[in-house]
């Protein structure tokens, strides 16, 4: 589905953090961090992986494609349009069952703890890489950015989910004793290294033949919490962040000067509708 961008009927509007974030962070970088952060928590990353073949690229690369449409509906769609979205992420959901191989037993895939899980990867990651490639947010406007992100959240049937960036960083303390680098999390974590992206896809259109890039997977694990890296058994590399944090600078640097027609259209609106609100003094359009 389409995004249908409008100023007042969606979930966030030209004047919300969210619009800021998404119109200038590298969205499929985003996905790739939410994904490997996501499958350190043992349930979430079972769920996935027994009822989707990851092992086949076309299948795994499909999925995250999906989510990064998700993300992108929701973010700059009408609100009908997120919530119908949302809704056909539900009904999926809802039918189906992971099997717990440390315990032996059955759980749902969309249980509360799992959604909230998966929420606060996916919120902390696009913040992240939005920080990273430049985006000036104030503390303040991080804050924002979480606490806009709980309306997202609502969508997937969680309530009760982290409000500022210092209640984001305690649920992921709080979490840590519960996650684990499995088995299955290694093998997504190879799988998600491994795709190339054009510099188009990175900003959530058609691949444009401009040469390869670095792993946006690759990228996208260098800006994993120093935990969540060690996890995996790879040891703190200050190196490796500051080569991620001046790529992702340079993208979007880049990204400024790209020729309009080569930026996704909900982007490309979604930008039109900001600079209209900022000529009007005192506008208030946002959702």
């Amino acid at each position: 589905m389409k995004a249908t961008v409008t100023p007042g009927d969606g979930l966030f509007g030209p004047h919300s953090i969210t619009w800021r974030v998404h119109t200038e962070a590298l969205g499929w970088p985003a996905v790739l961090r939410a994904f490997q952060l996501q499958a350190l928590h043992p349930r979430t990353i079972r769920g996935i992986a027994q009822n989707c073949l990851l092992d086949d690229p076309e299948v795994a690369r499909a999925r995250l494609r999906r989510q990064l449409d998700f993300v992108t509906v929701r973010t700059f769609g009408t609100r009908e349009q997120a919530e119908r979205a949302a809704e056909r992420v539900r009904s999926v959901q809802a039918r189906l069952i992971g099997l717990d191989t440390g315990t032996g037993t059955l759980f749902r895939v969309d249980e509360e703890e799992n959604l909230r899980w998966v929420h606060c990867a996916e919120t902390s990651s696009h913040l992240e890489l939005a920080l990273r490639s430049g985006v000036p947010l104030t503390r303040a406007e991080s804050d924002a950015y979480v606490a806009e992100q709980r309306r997202s959240a609502r969508l997937a049937g969680v309530d009760d989910v982290p409000g500022d960036v210092a209640e984001l960083n305690d649920y992921f303390d709080g979490m840590r004793p519960y996650l684990s680098a499995t088995g299955e999390a290694r093998d997504a974590l190879r799988r998600s290294v491994s795709p190339r992206l054009s510099f188009r896809l990175a900003f959530l259109t058609p691949p444009l033949a401009l040469g390869s890039l670095p792993a946006a997977g690759a990228l996208a694990f260098a800006t994993l919490p120093a935990w969540a890296r060690q996890m995996y058994g790879c040891r703190g590399n200050r190196a490796a962040e500051h080569a991620a944090g001046a790529a992702l600078k340079a993208l979007r640097a880049a990204a400024a000067v790209m020729p309009e027609r080569l930026v996704a259209p909900e982007i490309r609106a979604a930008r039109g509708l900001m600079r209209a609100v900022s000529e009007v003094p005192g506008a208030d359009v946002a959702a």
